[in-house]
Order: structure tokens, then sequence, then C-alpha cells
């Protein structure tokens, strides 16, 4: 009898991989859950009355390459080879290109959110392609289809995050190897909780989910979630760069680091991207 298929999540301590991580119990999964707050982890497991055969947690830090490939090398030698990576985890932080301070923030959004996905495919790329069967996930966000002010680090991450996926996609088609590229909207968690600007068409991360399950397993190449958004980073794109410019003039700025009300700091690990 062959095992239950296994997804492999990065971020998966709360929001939207610990959502993710649900739907794909609930469609028999066995979850192999990454993120550098493993408690977290180990107590929704708890809660949700997961069995020892049903999961393993893996610490890690994206941002560092040797953490989170020994936590793929990890994965494959006690579960076995993912049929799903889901490259999930990320920071969103304000930045201000005029404070020196700020260059570290963009540095650090960079290595967690590009160089951290690439990273986190690494380890399984290789038995995939033999096996000639696998699906690559990559997380970003319609934030990467325009830059809005106060956003740099990020928006400028989730562009190269779908500039990425689009370039693996190319390179691994040949193999029957897969490569999804999901960008989500506003996503109701705590973090998004501070953004101080409306976020129309917000989403529960379990609504969200549910959505991405079925376009992973569809194969779909690129979809934005929800299809609302969608529409929006389209007329966006098509905006003139003058119109579009006055169009956010005095849009109030994301969080910088240390300047958060309530809730996480600033620059946490999130696995939501917004």
């Amino acid at each position: 009898m062959s095992p239950r298929p296994l997804v492999f999540i990065t971020g998966a301590s709360s929001g939207i991989g610990q959502a993710l991580a649900l739907r794909y119990r609930q469609a028999g999964y066995r979850l192999a859950l990454v993120a550098r707050r493993t408690a977290e982890i180990q107590a929704w497991a708890d809660a949700s009355g997961l069995g020892a055969d049903d999961f393993r947690i893996y610490r890690a830090d994206v941002a560092q390459p040797d953490s989170i490939i020994a936590a793929g090398t990890e994965c494959m030698a006690e579960q076995g080879l993912p049929d799903v990576v889901i490259a999930n985890a990320g920071i969103s932080v304000g930045m201000d290109t005029s404070e020196r301070k700020d260059l570290d923030v963009m540095a650090r959004t960079f290595a967690t959110n590009n160089l951290g996905m690439a990273a986190t495919f690494h380890p399984f790329v290789p038995g995939m392609v033999q096996r000639g069967s696998g699906t690559l996930v990559g997380i970003g966000s319609v934030a990467g289809i325009r830059g809005l002010p106060g956003h740099g680090a990020y928006c400028s991450s989730k562009a190269a995050v779908i500039s990425y996926c689009e370039s693996l996609r190319g390179e691994l088609r040949p193999s029957g190897v897969r490569v999804v590229t999901l960008c989500p909207g506003y996503i109701d968690t705590p973090l998004t909780r501070q953004n101080r600007y409306a976020m129309p068409f917000l989403m529960q991360p379990a609504d969200f989910a549910d959505k991405a399950y079925a376009a992973i397993g569809a194969g779909i190449r690129y979809r934005v979630i929800p299809w609302q958004m969608g529409v929006v980073g389209k007329l966006l794109r098509l905006l003139p760069s003058g119109l579009f410019d006055r169009l956010l003039a005095g849009r109030p700025r994301k969080h910088r680091t240390g300047h958060a009300h309530g809730g996480a700091a600033d620059g946490a690990i999130k696995d939501r991207q917004n």
C-alpha cells in the first residue's frame, strides 16, 4: 500500500501556513511543518488531534539557507520525498530608503522572501526531477504587481518571487515537476491587522486555503486569490505611471521596524505576505 501523500510547508506556525496545513490534512496528506516557532505548531497539532503518523515538525530559519536545506533533508530522511512543497514563510516590513538601518531591513526581507524560497525548493528538486513528478508552490503577493509607497522592500521581493517562479517553471517543465505561483490579496491574520489602510476583499485564512488547495491540485501556473484582487492588480498594471503615482499620493505607509502598534513586532517571521 502506498503511503499517503506528503506536503512540506514553511511558515506553518500560524495564519496561512496553519490554514494550508489543516486543508491538506483534511485531504489525507501527511504534514511536514516548518517554522522557527515550533512550539506554536506543536500546540496547534495537539489541539487539532493530529496523530504521530500525521505530521513532523522541523525547526528552520528560511533566511539561513543551510538551516532550511537541513530541514528539507531531514524531512526526506524521515518522511520521504514530498509531493507538494509550499514556500510560504516570509516577512513584510515597511522601509524608508533614507534610513540606513532600513537597508538592513531590505536585506533581511530578500534573504527571507527570495533566497529563502529558493533554498526551500533546493533539496527537493533533484528527487522530484528523478521521480518525474512533484509540485513546488511559491507564495507571492498582489503587492508584487506594482510598487507601493513605504513597501519598497516587500513589493520588490514579491515581484522577484513572481519572476523567479516563472523562471523555475520553464526550467522544470520538461521534467514533469510543476511550479505554481500564488499571489494572495489581503488575508485576515494578526499582522495584517496592523495595516493602517483599507484592505479590500479581505479573506479568512481558511477560505484562502480552500482556493489555494484547489489551484495547486489543478496545477495552475499563476493565480491571484481572491480573483477580485486579480482584477485590481491587472487594472493597476495598466494605469499610466503618472496616474498611478497621483492615486497613491498620501496613502498610509506600512509600519517600519519598531513602529508597530500592538500585536507581533514588525519584522517577525510570518506566513502571510501583506
